[in-house]
């Protein structure tokens, strides 16, 4: 048998780029027996098998999209499908996902190679799976996969997953600070879930991480500072003052806020804080995240028994739903009316 012996009868070519990446079981279906599609991937023949129990059927490179394809399906769980009419089909990535640099190419990251110039796949399973990493494709487990988006036909991994996926890989700081800074600015995610996702992979005991860290939480207060003063003119909310803290005449300080219009004694809280990061025990790292959000809670709690309304606002919100949050400050102003008048505070710049 040489490759050049005709296929099955039953064999029907596939049509289109998406059908030409199949596996060994999906061959099966098509009548191409595991030899003769070996056959088929012999020096000179027209066929080629990238990994194993994966055929790409054509003789030139696989295209990025193809190597991808390849790599879900030698890592995920293939399923058998009856079909209505004809022979029966396999269908599916069962629980695998691209995740890494070549997920963060799919969600549209410019700092990450295109997807022909990956020299690696990332792609994420369930631990229990027995898989090794082989040729392009390094085998990624967790404990909890995420539930996957769909681009370009294809599982991907969240952006924050595929961040920490990416990040475990580099080692230097400068690296990593301007792939999360691209996350944050080009509206991928939030910094909070970022680090979260960071946290979970334990890789915020690398100094170089924390660092990059450090300038992720910085650079995603400014944007959400700036989306704020953008709701605010877009929507022509009255000009509040910026940033400021409020105190009781000769008495205690009372908190800072982003935003705060006097006359109706409203006041914007963005929430921009993340869960702490530091190197310390989980304990202690709990205990002072509790403390943290007790302590803004009390001042919040303190500023609204002095009659001052405070309208807390998620950066998330600001990025999806500016118009909504511009709603909720225009009727908080608008009910001052029929409030009673606030407790006097000092205004003071922060």
């Amino acid at each position: 048998m040489t490759q050049n012996t005709p296929l099955s009868p039953h064999f029907r070519p596939p049509v289109g780029e998406r059908q030409r990446v199949l596996s060994v079981e999906q061959l099966k279906t098509l009548g191409v027996s595991p030899a003769r599609a070996a056959a088929q991937c012999r020096a000179g023949g027209p066929w080629q098998r990238p990994l194993p129990g994966v055929y790409v059927l054509h003789p030139g490179p696989p295209t990025g999209e193809e190597r991808l394809r390849s790599a879900l399906l030698y890592v995920g769980r293939r399923r058998t499908v009856p079909a209505q009419d004809g022979p029966a089909r396999t269908t599916g990535y069962g629980e695998a996902m691209v995740t890494g640099p070549a997920a963060l190419a799919l969600h549209g990251f410019s700092l990450v190679p295109p997807l022909g110039s990956l020299g690696r796949i990332d792609v994420l399973v369930a631990r229990h799976r027995r898989l090794r990493s082989v040729r392009y494709v390094r085998v990624v487990r967790t404990t909890e996969l995420p539930s996957p988006e769909q681009l370009a036909g294809l599982p991907v991994a969240p952006v924050a997953r595929a961040l920490a996926d990416a990040v475990s890989g580099l080692g230097d700081t400068t690296a990593v600070r301007l792939l999360l800074t691209e996350a944050v600015r080009g509206g991928h995610c939030e910094p909070a879930a970022v680090v979260r996702e960071l946290s979970r992979s334990k890789l915020l005991d690398r100094p170089h991480v924390v660092d990059a860290v450090d300038s992720l939480l910085a650079e995603g207060r400014a944007l959400a500072e700036s989306r704020l003063y953008d709701m605010v003119r877009t929507y022509d909310l009255p000009e509040p003052l910026w940033n400021v803290d409020l105190r009781l005449p000769g008495g205690p300080h009372l908190g800072g806020v982003d935003a705060y219009w006097p006359d109706q004694a409203v006041a914007v809280e963005l929430d921009s804080r993340a869960p702490l990061h530091s190197t310390l025990d989980g304990d202690r790292r709990q205990e002072g995240h509790d403390a943290e959000w007790y302590g803004c809670t009390a001042e919040r709690e303190h500023l609204e028994r002095l009659g001052v309304t405070v309208v807390h606002v998620a950066p998330r919100k600001l990025r999806v739903a500016a118009e909504q949050q511009a709603t909720v400050v225009r009727t908080a102003l608008m009910a001052a009316a029929d409030r009673e008048p606030a407790a006097y505070v000092v205004v003071l710049p922060r």
